[in-house]
């Protein structure tokens, strides 16, 4: 009770700024004498109830040290240079043997010692590099792997505070540190509701392309998933007038190159023997790299990235006549009431793929002249154009082909002479050419291409 009091004591400003030096050495003293029995209580196996008191106590010298650190940098040296620090973490590791939890003493008490680390480091470099170095990586993977959703999330607030750019290049050096990583990225998608788990990651993550490279490797389809959509919104989140960059150009090129490696996993969708986490995965790396490349300078160098914009290609031509040659998931569709937001399933494409390949082609060729001869020499404008009908699994299809081949087009003479020289099947309709200021002539078997004149 005594103690309870001067914890209340301390949330005054003033009285933390002028608490004495001895009374938190006769805290610390207390708080080592509770360290030693823990430890003997944890060899002996003894139940959490038959400590409670013990463990109350220590919760309470935990919330003393927490409120003596708040905005109050005198307090948080003193407490590191007395020892707090590496007493506190020695007793948060005893304290998780007591799991399986069979009492809140120990629950508590944890959160409590958590916070005590998170409030010590909050704007002290010295205190931050302390916890890490008596904590990374054992406590910390032990730590978020708590089945208390409190104690976990006040983990990633400490993991978050402390991590920096050298921190965060320690998480790729080794298998036990990538844990690390891959346990905060697992936290994305089982703990939603954690906002720093994401800070985590957009925050320090994604700044380290051999960090990303890493972890991507040894996770499986559906983290991949995870990770990709958090740099989808990330990139979202960009502004397209600067060249603030949120993610590494370096690590742009690496999903290109995982786009083109795995890509062809999505043409099993045709004999529905696809897996659904896998074909996502070729999904939402294709959105980034749409988005990437639209109107944003940072990442246009991905213009040049080798051989994306002939996988692109030839990855529409092989979805397009798959769709032609029988009925499966590729197949053009009228049926508009089917359609729902983006994904994959096991029989039907997902949605707008093949209109994103397009995008992408497009976004690939704006004024990037040897581009814009790649498709024509990949026999990819007469594909594109081939793709202007409507099609319930590809919303705006016929929009991003008009946009694709106004890029394909513009400044390139030889291409422009292409489509003048298309020969006409059937029926046509030249509405598609007249959106981007075309008119189609035909003359002598050929279609000529003509600007349409603006009136005065």
């Amino acid at each position: 009770m005594s103690l309870q009091s001067w914890t209340k004591a301390l949330r005054d400003g003033e009285f933390r700024a002028r608490v004495e030096e001895d009374i938190l050495k006769s805290l610390f003293m207390v708080l080592s004498k509770l360290h030693e029995e823990i430890r003997v209580w944890s060899k002996r196996g003894q139940s959490a109830e038959s400590v409670s008191l013990g463990l109350q106590l220590t919760a309470e010298c935990f919330r003393s040290q927490r409120n003596a650190c708040v905005q109050c940098t005198r307090n948080q040296c003193i407490l590191r240079d007395i020892g707090f620090i590496r007493v506190s973490v020695e007793i948060l590791s005893e304290l998780i043997k007591f799991i399986p939890w069979t009492s809140q003493s120990p629950v508590d008490t944890l959160r409590c010692g958590i916070q005590f680390l998170g409030n010590v480091a909050v704007g002290n470099q010295l205190c931050k590099d302390d916890i890490w170095q008596h904590s990374f990586p054992l406590l910390f993977l032990d730590l978020l792997g708590l089945s208390d959703e409190k104690a976990v999330a006040y983990a990633c607030m400490v993991l978050h505070t402390c991590l920096d750019e050298h921190k965060t290049e320690q998480l790729a050096k080794d298998e036990q540190h990538l844990k690390v990583a891959l346990k905060v990225m697992d936290l994305c998608k089982t703990l939603p509701e954690v906002d720093w788990t994401v800070l985590i990651a957009t925050q320090h993550f994604f700044k380290s392309p051999e960090l990303i490279e890493k972890m991507y490797s040894e996770m499986r389809d559906p983290e991949r998933v995870t990770l990709l959509e958090l740099i989808s919104a990330q990139l979202g989140e960009g502004k397209e007038d600067t060249d603030e960059c949120l993610f590494p150009i370096s690590g742009a090129q690496f999903l290109a190159s995982c786009f083109q490696q795995q890509c062809k996993a999505i043409l099993s969708l045709a004999s529905g023997s696809s897996s659904d986490e896998e074909v996502l995965v070729v999904v939402r790396l294709l959105d980034i790299l749409c988005e990437m490349t639209s109107d944003q300078r940072k990442y246009m160098v991905l213009q040049g990235h080798p051989d994306l914009l002939k996988t692109t290609v030839e990855l529409l031509k092989e979805v397009h006549f798959l769709g032609k040659e029988s009925k499966n998931a590729f197949t053009v569709a009228q049926d508009f009431s089917s359609v729902g937001p983006g994904g994959a399933t096991s029989s039907h494409a997902p949605v707008s793929f093949k209109a994103h390949l397009i995008r992408l082609i497009g976004n690939l060729c704006h004024c990037h002249r040897e581009n814009q001869n790649k498709v024509r020499d990949l026999d990819g404008i007469a594909l594109i154009l081939d793709n202007c009908n409507i099609d319930s699994n590809n919303p705006f299809i016929s929009q991003w082909a008009v946009f694709a081949i106004r890029n394909i087009l513009e400044q390139n003479p030889d291409n422009q002479l292409i489509v003048q020289g298309l020969k006409r099947q059937g029926v046509a309709d030249d509405s598609v050419l007249r959106e981007m200021g075309f008119r189609v002539e035909e003359r002598d078997g050929s279609l000529l291409l003509k600007p349409i004149k603006k009136d005065p």
